[in-house]
């Protein structure tokens, strides 16, 4: 299995991949790195008893998956103290670092040998149908509809409308792709207003450069930024809920080691749908992280907001109490992604406000900026701080919303601080909330 050793540490972590459709990916050999993880923590002369799992989001092929995970994972063996600390709490501490990647990069690099086939990359009608096919939905009329749509963009034409061959491209596109529109009590994928292809022109012609992916396409294509925002993330909730609570279940059934998550961006669905699949079993997980995340600020409530009875689609999370330790949420307001660029995705540039009470809430909002709201939940607010030995004294069983502006605060363009996690002052959070799991 691939394993990636961080420079000027004592860490490393394995790499393990899935596909699109959340089955594990073999390696050349034809084994499976799930397989090797678990010989692994029920091998007594291993003697694993922590398993760390992180997810990457959006922009996430193979090397940009690996680049992040080496900054998480060195941000966290910077802090010595934290580790210090977990050897005498558990004298015979020992950690399997996890890599859990999936592909969520149009155009990416799925391959993990280093390699790279540049016809992937390469332009023209085919190679623009089979990215966004692949991206978007797989089918003949959602080809057909791909092929009208790169026929129109080639004009280099922004009409103040759309021609009505494009619009009922993007229609069927929607159609193809299965995308639900059932508002804030949907699933991830399911979790927005329905496309309005003219609406949705009029608002993205407007953003000039940068996105979740880095990238921008303009004009008529615009669009596609939107589908391909919610194809995302229900293929992060398809991976997590299958080769994800694969992976957890698994490693519980071993019955060896404490279980930490942690997620970023549409990473966050991921681990969520471990959790959610999971809280169905009698699985548990010490700890989570859910830094700068791209999901709905309602995810978790008991009752939404005027629908009593109706509860947010990662509910089974906090009902079954699958999170023994603290569950910490970052927000920045300096992450224009989830900032910005979440409710515009979702089809609501212009929102009212949707919660009662004197604090203004949205209906369509990211953890990433609000972090986790709504009844049912027992939150509590604090502020990140610069100095590693800080005491957070977090609490099993509790909810962390934690202000991070002054960590996550770098990056350009449109996405801002999104991507602006790997500091010491986060891997000490992670390692506090570690330090607060309760039993042995």
């Amino acid at each position: 299995m691939p394993v990636r050793h961080i420079e000027n540490t004592d860490l490393e972590y394995q790499l393990l991949c899935c596909d699109k459709d959340g089955v594990e990916r073999p390696e050349k050999d034809g084994s499976l790195s799930s397989k090797g993880i678990l010989a692994q923590l029920v091998d007594p002369t291993q003697a694993i008893t922590d398993v760390f799992v992180m997810s990457h989001g959006w922009k996430g092929d193979v090397p940009a998956a690996v680049e992040q995970y080496d900054r998480w994972v060195a941000a966290m063996a910077a802090c010595e103290a934290d580790r210090a600390r977990a050897r005498e709490r558990w004298p015979d501490f020992k950690a399997l670092l996890i890599g859990f990647h999936w592909p969520s990069q149009p155009w990416g690099n799925e391959k993990t040998d280093g390699s790279f086939d540049v016809t992937a990359a390469s332009h023209g009608e085919q190679s623009f149908v089979e990215v966004w096919s692949d991206l978007i939905a797989d089918s003949e009329a959602a080809r057909n509809s791909l092929r009208v749509l790169y026929a129109e963009a080639r004009k280099d034409i922004e009409p103040d409308r759309l021609p009505a061959s494009v619009v009922e491209a993007y229609r069927t596109l929607e159609r193809e792709a299965q995308l639900g529109a059932d508002g804030v009590a949907g699933a991830p994928d399911a979790d927005r207003r329905p496309l309005d292809p003219q609406t949705a022109y009029e608002d993205w012609s407007t953003i000039e450069a940068g996105s979740f992916d880095g990238s921008f396409l303009g004009g008529m294509l615009s669009v596609l930024r939107q589908l391909s925002f919610w194809s995302m993330k229900r293929r992060a909730r398809v991976v997590g809920e299958h080769a994800g609570r694969s992976l957890i279940d698994a490693i519980a059934a071993t019955g060896r080691a404490r279980v930490h998550l942690m997620g970023h961006s549409f990473g966050c669905i991921v681990v969520s749908g471990m959790l959610r699949r999971a809280g169905m079993g009698d699985v548990k997980v010490d700890t989570v992280l859910l830094a700068q995340g791209a999901m709905s600020l309602w995810s978790c409530a008991k009752d939404l907001p005027g629908a009593a009875g109706t509860p947010g689609y990662f509910r089974p999370v906090i009902e079954n109490r699958c999170v023994k330790g603290p569950l910490i949420v970052t927000t920045s307001k300096f992450d224009r992604a989830v900032g910005n660029l979440y409710p515009l995705a979702a089809g609501a540039a212009s929102q009212v406000d949707y919660a009662p009470g004197a604090e203004k809430l949205p209906k369509f909002g990211a953890i990433g900026t609000f972090g986790l709201r709504g009844e049912g939940l027992e939150l509590e607010s604090t502020t990140v701080a610069s100095d590693l030995g800080h005491t957070y004294g977090f609490a099993p069983g509790r909810i962390y919303n934690l202000k991070c502006d002054e960590v996550i605060k770098n990056g350009s363009g449109l996405s801002g601080a999104h991507n602006d996690i790997a500091h010491p002052q986060l891997g000490h959070v992670f390692w506090e909330a570690v330090l607060a799991t309760p039993g042995n």
